[in-house]
């Protein structure tokens, strides 16, 4: 509307992937290949050794849920900030493939706080919801084993998804560099305010227990971890975010 005074303009641009298989790179392309290399990831688990055990990466493809999982952590898409900070700018974000982080200890003590979620995945996993993949993506499945006892540890948990964001980060970088006149998909959002019309506010109740029930916000890469901070070492008090923050990945679930 005329009256209307845009205060942020956050461009998304999603580049669609379409096949996703194992190779001796790790890559992601334009055209809608990932290759996903198994043997480069022992460098990054290496840096966690006083935590993690080992990590075994899979990749899931569409129809194939029939197997069994680890405790569910999260649900990661591969998104990247290319200009601006979070809630503004540009980001690329890639559609069609979706990271899951499980775990479990040694000794086969599940990653969770109140409740598990190991088992069939086809149970465990609902499919086209919000935050979660689609009939038709690939999951690549990042399966954590800690060290005995460490899968109930807070700064464990931490150093897990730290683990997770440095794998992340050889495809972010890649997709830093991309055309964004090839995106599948581009969408455009504003942070507004319009003259004369209601003033909204969305409270969201957000966890900040410990261990595995703990929330990231304001991280450097959208739902990663570098950068952000708990709400727990915030004191649990208020924190305002704009609309496109919140689009844009600033809430990480630690969880």
């Amino acid at each position: 509307m005329a009256n209307d005074i845009n205060l942020r303009r956050l461009v998304i641009k999603a580049f669609h992937m379409t096949d996703v298989e194992e190779g001796d790179c790790n890559k992601v392309s334009v055209d809608g290949k990932m290759t996903i290399n198994m043997d480069e990831l022992n460098p990054i688990v290496a840096k966690y050794s006083d935590v993690i055990e080992s990590v075994s990466l899979a990749i899931i493809k569409p129809g194939e849920h029939d197997r069994y999982t680890n405790t569910i952590m999260d649900i990661i898409p591969i998104s990247t900030k290319v200009l601006g900070v979070c809630g503004e700018g540009i980001t690329h974000t890639v559609t069609g493939v979706y990271v899951m982080p499980t775990g479990v200890d040694v000794d086969g003590e599940q990653a969770h706080e109140f409740g598990s979620s190991e088992g069939n995945l086809k149970d465990m996993l609902y499919l086209n919801r919000a935050g979660t993949p689609a009939d038709d993506d690939y999951i690549v499945s990042f399966d954590i084993l800690f060290k005995k006892g460490m899968a109930q540890e807070r700064h464990a948990i931490i150093k897990a998804y730290r683990c997770v964001e440095e794998w992340m980060n050889l495809f972010r970088a890649q997709l830093k560099k991309f055309n964004g006149n090839q995106a599948t998909e581009k969408h455009e959002y504003y942070d507004r305010i319009r003259k004369g019309q209601k003033k909204v506010l969305v409270i969201k109740e957000m966890i900040a227990h410990g261990a595995m029930l703990d929330t990231w916000i304001f991280p450097n890469e959208p739902s990663g971890v570098e950068g952000g901070k708990s709400l727990i070492d915030y004191g649990c008090m208020p924190v305002m975010l704009t609309p496109n923050e919140f689009r844009d990945g600033a809430i990480k679930s630690m969880n």
